[in-house]
C-alpha cells in the first residue's frame, strides 16, 4: 500500500485514505494512518495535507519541534520567556511575564492545531509557533526560507513512559495493564502518534548536522542538568543574545527559575486550568502536561527484558548517526 499524494484538505477523499497502511493503538481508541512514513490520527493528516500546501512560513518565524512527550511544554515556557523577555510592562519584564497566568501551550500556538481554522490566533509579535510534525512533512517554506528551528529530543523509555501516561491521563476510557504491554509493542514497532520515534529524531538530528546554523539540537537530559547553559544557547540561536546588563541583572537564571518544573507545575493555572486547542473539542486539564519531569522514570515501570528490547532497536536505529541519547557528560 502506497502512501497518500499531497492533495489538498478537501480531496482527502475516503477512498484514498482506505488506501494507506492503518493500525490502531492506544487500546484501539485511535486509528493512525501512515502518510510519508510517519503515522497520524486521520484529522491530524487532513490538517497536515492542507498546511503543506497553503501555510506560507515567515523567514523570521521560529519553528519549536518535538515528537510528544519529549519535553516539548517546557522548551516552550523556555523559548516564550527567552524571546518575550524585554517585551512586557513594567521595570522587571519577567515578573508580568504572561507563563505566570497561562499555560506554555496556550502561548504558543500549534502549528496543526491552532493556525489552520483561525489563523487570528497567532499572536502578531510573537515570532514562535510550535509542531509535533517530523522534518520530512514540514511545509516547504519553512525549510527554503531557513526558518530557525529548535527540536527537543528525549530517551525513548522515558519518552515511551510519559506519552503512555499522559494518554492513560485524558483518555475517557483508561487503559489497563496489558494495554501498557500493547502499546510498548506498538511503540518499538514505530506504530505511535508521530511515530516511528527515533525516525523522529533522526530527521532532525540530521538536519542539525547538516544545518546547525538553522537547526538547533536539543536532549532533555542535557537541558536537565545545565538548563542555563541551553538557555543561553538559545538565546543566542534567535538572534536575541542577553547583553552585558541582563547578564548582570541575572536574567539568564530567572528564567531558568520562572521555566522550571517546580515553578510551572505549582502555578495556579498550571494546576486547575485547562486547555483546548482550536482544534480540537476537548479539553486537557494543564496538569496533565505536568507529570514528573524528571529522568529515569522508565525505571518504575518497564521491565528489565522491555529495556533490553528497546534499548536493542535505539542501538541499531542510531548506527552510524553519531547521535547518542542522554546526557554525554
Amino acid at each position: 500500500m502506497s502512501d497518500l499524494s499531497a492533495t489538498a484538505e478537501d480531496d482527502c477523499s475516503k477512498e484514498q485514505v482506505l488506501k494507506l497502511p492503518r493500525v490502531e493503538c492506544l487500546s484501539s481508541s485511535t486509528q493512525l494512518y501512515r502518510y510519508q512514513g510517519f503515522w497520524y490520527p486521520l484529522g491530524i493528516l487532513k490538517t497536515l495535507i492542507s498546511l503543506q500546501q497553503n501555510f506560507k512560513a515567515k523567514h523570521t518565524d521560529i519553528f519549536l519541534c518535538a515528537s510528544l512527550k519529549a519535553g516539548f511544554t517546557w522548551l516552550k515556557a523556555l523559548a516564550f520567556a527567552i524571546e518575550t523577555r524585554t517585551r512586557f510592562d513594567g521595570d522587571d519584564s519577567l515578573a508580568t511575564n504572561p507563563l505566570l497566568k497561562k499555560a506554555p501551550h496556550d502561548l504558543i500556538p500549534f502549528l496543526e492545531f491552532d493556525l489552520p481554522n483561525n489563523a487570528k490566533s497567532r499572536d502578531p509579535q510573537l515570532r514562535l509557533l510550535a509542531t509535533h510534525l517530523p522534518y520530512t512533512s514540514l511545509p516547504e517554506s519553512i525549510i527554503s526560507l531557513g526558518c530557525k528551528i529548535i527540536y527537543i529530543c528525549r530517551e525513548p523509555k522515558d519518552n515511551f513512559v510519559s506519552y503512555w501516561n499522559f494518554f492513560q491521563r485524558i483518555m475517557v476510557n483508561k487503559m489497563n495493564s496489558s494495554s501498557f504491554d500493547n502499546e510498548f509493542r506498538l511503540f518499538c514497532e514505530g506504530k505511535s502518534i508521530r511515530g516511528p520515534y527515533w525516525d523522529h529524531v533522526l530527521e532532525f538530528w540530521s538536519a542539525s548536522t547538516e544545518k546547525p546554523e538553522t537547526v538547533l539540537f536539543l536532549k532533555y537530559e542535557e537541558v536537565k542538568e545545565n538548563t542555563l547553559f541551553w538557555v543561553r544557547k538559545m538565546a543566542e540561536f534567535i538572534g536575541k543574545p542577553f547583553s552585558e546588563k541582563e547578564e548582570i541583572e541575572k536574567v539568564p537564571q530567572r528564567i531558568v527559575e520562572l521555566c522550571s518544573f517546580e515553578n510551572l507545575s505549582n502555578l495556579e493555572v498550571n494546576k486547575k486550568g485547562k486547555h483546548l486547542s482550536i482544534r480540537s473539542s476537548v479539553e486537557i486539564e494543564n496538569s496533565a502536561f505536568f507529570r514528573k519531569g524528571i529522568i529515569g522514570d522508565w525505571k518504575n515501570h518497564i521491565s528489565a527484558e522491555m529495556k533490553e528490547a528497546m534499548d536493542q532497536i535505539t542501538e541499531e536505529k542510531l548506527l552510524g548517526s553519531s547521535l547518542v541519547f542522554g546526557s554525554t557528560t
